[in-house]
């Protein structure tokens, strides 16, 4: 995921930061507890899309 795209890029529902999770190749919102997938390298940001976050998924 490129850096710049990821400094600009914000979560939909609450317009918070975004982290990568490369390993799962999502975008985390800490805030919403949402997953935003990426595919084929392009972010995936609508809500409908997004999957929630299980309870005892950490997030970091």
């Amino acid at each position: 995921m490129d850096k710049k795209l990821l400094e600009i890029l914000a979560c939909p529902v609450c317009k918070g930061p975004l982290v990568y999770r490369s390993g799962a190749a999502e975008l985390i919102c800490k805030a919403d507890r949402l997953a935003f997938p990426i595919r084929d390298g392009i972010p995936v940001m609508l809500v409908e899309e997004a999957r929630a976050l299980a309870p005892e998924e950490e997030v970091r």
